[in-house]
Order: structure tokens, then sequence, then C-alpha cells
């Protein structure tokens, strides 16, 4: 089971202060939480993509290849990797670029964003988002995969005997989560290459993606994939945690009822009862978290939204230090007991790159 955050990026005014950071300090700010995912122990961190205000992270590859540099052993992701409006020669290139640099730490989450005026933005139709987000993903699942390339579609200019470079690193291309909210186009896209299925888990109840999820089990069964069971998944989820429930509560209402996507909507305790979310003490994210297996089955990935709503750079830090010291030992300890032995863990390069060469071998030996 992997562990992680990922960050949206917003540039949010903290409620309590009335200070808004500068677009420098929220892009170093990410830059510090990732490194600190590291320091406490956590497994990855994933960075959203958004080309709007009040967002910072219209790079993500450039910021990631940055805390490469700087980090041994989290693996670096995406919490989207916008696939209808990036060309997908384009991620083809940057992420096999940015495996070489962080020596394989590298997967990345596909969707289709919900931010509307960007189509227009980079050329494209938001009423065209599944045809774009499926064809765009096959060139790219190709590109990865064929040294040399022809083809054609219908929303970008064909290609004629093309080589992304650099090829991806060992030969084996990232680990692709398919993300969606309400799509189950995407969870069938999934389904049908065997790659990952990670369902945002955040706002709505968990009977929606209770339902998407299974879909993408079952279609992963039909695509002759493995068992259902067997399916690659990854969760999202929100917490703020202090030792004593009750001040979290307190410290965290404010930035609640201010914030941008939960504002002048639920309560907090209303909102905390329907999703996700949890605010309260570190036992109380560990209780809730493992409910999530009872509703999901077993699962891969666990992803927690921790930097947003205008929560100072601080307040996430001292969340990380109860998440890494708290939290996680107790979720590995407990996730790891209950998961059968014929259940994968969340693919890594090295794993990708051992089934890899089993493959070639078993193929040589049946050639012989």
């Amino acid at each position: 089971m992997q562990f992680g955050i990922f960050t949206v990026g917003d540039v949010t005014t903290d409620p309590t202060t009335g200070r808004t950071p500068s677009e420098a300090e929220r892009i170093k700010s990410m830059v510090a939480i990732a490194l600190k995912a590291e320091e406490v122990g956590l497994d990855v961190f994933a960075t959203g993509e958004h080309h709007n205000p009040p967002f910072v992270p219209s790079s993500p590859t450039t910021m990631l290849g940055y805390v490469a540099a700087r980090t041994e052993r989290i693996i670096l992701s995406t919490a989207t990797t916008l696939i209808t409006t990036s060309d997908p020669v384009k991620i083809a290139e940057d992420f096999a670029m940015l495996q070489h640099l962080a020596d394989g730490r590298v997967d990345l989450m596909m969707g289709r964003g919900n931010t509307g005026p960007v189509y227009p933005w980079f050329g494209k139709d938001i009423r065209q988002g599944i045809p774009l987000a499926i064809e765009n993903y096959h060139l790219l699942h190709r590109l990865w995969r064929e040294e040399v390339v022809d083809w054609s579609g219908k929303f970008r200019t064909p290609l004629q005997a093309f080589t992304s470079t650099p090829r991806p690193l060992d030969g084996v291309p990232p680990f692709v989560w398919h993300g969606s909210i309400r799509s189950p186009e995407i969870a069938e896209q999934a389904a049908f290459y065997g790659d990952g299925f990670f369902a945002n888990h955040i706002f709505w109840p968990k009977e929606h993606f209770m339902r998407l999820i299974d879909l993408y089990r079952r279609r992963f069964e039909h695509y002759g994939h493995g068992a259902a069971d067997q399916a690659i998944v990854g969760l999202g989820g929100q917490v703020f945690m202090r030792r004593n429930s009750q001040d979290a509560v307190a410290e965290f209402r404010p930035y609640f009822d201010n914030a941008p996507v939960y504002g002048n909507g639920p309560s907090l305790e209303e909102f905390t009862e329907g999703t996700p979310l949890t605010v309260g003490s570190p036992q109380q994210v560990i209780d809730k978290t493992l409910t999530f297996r009872e509703h999901f089955g077993d699962y891969q990935r666990q992803l927690f939204l921790m930097d947003h709503a205008g929560l100072p750079l601080k307040t996430v830090l001292e969340q990380l230090d109860l998440l890494g010291e708290e939290v996680i030992p107790v979720l590995r300890r407990e996730f790891a007991a209950l998961r059968p032995e014929h259940v994968p863990v969340a693919p890594t390069h090295a794993s990708l790159l051992a089934a890899a060469e089993a493959s070639r071998n078993q193929t040589e030996q049946a050639s012989r």
C-alpha cells in the first residue's frame, strides 16, 4: 500500500489572517511539502495541473524535476495530467525525460480536468472531452511502447515514422492511473489497458465512487488482466488533524467555511459525515481511512489532500508530521495484515521492470 499526498496548488487567502501568499511563495511551499513528505516516510508526492487562477502548477514536470533533484526515494506523480488539452507527444517526451532524471521514481494520473475555459485556451472543444481523452491516450500508449509510430486520428495532425525521445527508462513506460470524479468511460479506459484507476473520492458520497470502482474492477477482469479484486485502485481523501479532535474542528472550521470549494455549502459536520473528509485526531483519521477498504475492497494507493483552502505552510508541515508519525505506520500495518496474497501491491518502476524481464525470459524459453 502506498501512502502520499497530492496538492492542487491553489493560491487562497488565509481567512484567519487575511493574507494571500504570492505565486512564488505558493510554488516554494509546494516544494517544501514534497520534501517534508519524503522526510516523514510517505511514498508519493503528486501535483495537479492547472492553467487558470487561483492555481499555480501549470508545469508539473518542471516542479517534479526540481523535486527529483532534491529527493532520493519518494515517487513523483501527478494528481492530474490533462490528457485532453495537452499534446500526447509532449506528455510522452516530458515524462520519459522525468523518468530518467528521477531514476524511475515517476508515474502519472491522466484526467480531463474540471475547468471548462481551459479547453479553448488550448484549441480544444470541451464537448469532445471524452473522445479527446480516449484518442490522445491511445496515441500516448503507443508512443511509449513502439519505437516507430505511424498514426492518424481526429484531433491532431498525423504522425509518420515518428519516434518519441527519450525512450522510456529501461524500456518501461511510467505507470498510468486514470483519474475520474464522475465518468464511467474513464473507468472503462483504465480497465481496457490494465492501468490503474484513481477515484478522486473527495467531494461526493462513497456510493458514487463505489459504483465507478466496481465498474472498473469488473471490466478489468473482462479484458483479461486478472481477477476483479486484483485491479489497481487508488483513492483520494482529505484530513485535518490535531491531537485533540475539538481543537482540530475549531482550527479548521474557518478554512472550511471560506474555501472556494467548500464555502456556502453543507456544514463542516455534514461534509465530514457524507464524504471522506476527516477533521479530528490521528486516531479518527486512522479509523475512517480503514473503512475505505470495506467500501472499495483492497486497494493500492491512498493520497491525502492537506495543503488547500489557505492553510499556512507551517500548519501543513505540522499535519505531515502527525501523518508520518502517528497515522501512516498504523495504516501500513493494518492494510498489510488485511491484504490477501493474490492482491498485488502498487506498481513501481522496479516491479514493472522485473515483470517485463520475466515476460521476455518466458518468451525466449518458449521459442527455443
